[in-house]
């Protein structure tokens, strides 16, 4: 019985010695995560809030630098070179340290990502970046600081700000064409499948690129298809308009609406239909 009672006040004195008290964070992590293209760009910030506080012209000074969030540095991480307020980044991490104007912010890409805050001494030289942009003024208040990326294109971005009343948008670019178009040449070099000339061409019809080249490959891909699907002829029949074969883009757009009909899918006829008005189909 002693025994029992000795381990039990061990077991008690141990669990009493190791428990700590947990409690939210005040300015909470996050994590975003985005495709832009081809190219992922992660961010980790802490998000403070306002909190009934006047933020910009108080308590973050204007004209001075700011960490851009709260807890350690904000970092962003791009996977491939961007090209941010004319200046090309390397692959990699950057820490993202803001100076905050009443009409205008500097945004600097800064190649150290250790710090806490901002440098004790600022070292230009370790300034991979600097973006200038017009503040805009939101019509609500945005409680929570929220950094986001949006307005995202085949090859570009946004790096949007939002804190308080203001908001900033930081545009980048990625090399999305030349990360492309090398795979196609590498594809259609090597044992092309029929899925490689398929998505060849429809990026050249979606980028505005050689509609002729366009043509040749998805005529390619759709001799070595057995049956091709409704939105495969869809897409052969949106090139056949651009390149100006109008009565073969109207053949084909039948075609995919018949396909489309069998496969229950009325979002596609609904597309055929309106092509066909629009080509003059009887």
């Amino acid at each position: 019985m002693k025994k029992s009672l000795l381990l039990i006040a061990v077991f008690v004195f141990a669990f009493a010695v190791h428990a700590q008290v947990t409690t939210p964070e005040q300015s909470p992590f996050s994590k975003v995560e985005q495709k832009v293209g081809l190219t992922d760009v992660t961010i980790e910030y802490s998000r403070p809030g306002v909190k009934e506080r006047k933020i910009f012209g108080d308590l973050e000074a204007y004209d001075a630098i700011w960490r851009t969030g709260a807890n350690k540095n904000t970092i962003i991480t791009f996977s491939d070179p961007v090209t941010v307020g004319g200046y090309k980044l390397e692959p990699g991490s950057y820490s993202l340290f803001t100076k905050p104007g009443e009409s205008m912010w500097e945004v600097y890409f800064y190649t150290d990502t250790d710090n806490w805050g901002a440098p004790e001494k600022w070292d230009d030289s370790k300034v991979a970046a600097i973006a200038k942009v017009k503040v805009e003024k939101t019509p609500f208040v945005v409680e929570t600081f929220t950094i986001d990326i949006n307005n995202i294109q085949t090859g570009s971005a946004t790096l949007e700000m939002m804190w308080e009343n203001t908001y900033i948008a930081i545009p980048f670019t990625v090399p999305t064409d030349d990360l492309v178009l090398k795979s196609i040449n590498e594809a259609l070099n090597g044992t092309p499948k029929a899925s490689d000339y398929y998505a060849a061409a429809v990026y050249y019809l979606n980028e505005g690129k050689d509609v002729k080249q366009s043509k040749e490959w998805i005529d390619k891909a759709m001799s070595m298809t057995d049956k091709p699907a409704f939105y495969q002829l869809r897409q052969q029949a949106l090139i056949y308009a651009k390149a100006g074969d109008t009565q073969g883009a109207i053949k084909l757009a039948k075609e995919s609406t018949i396909a489309a009909k069998a496969a229950g899918n009325m979002q596609y006829v609904r597309f055929n239909e309106a092509s066909l008005k629009e080509w003059g189909a009887n």
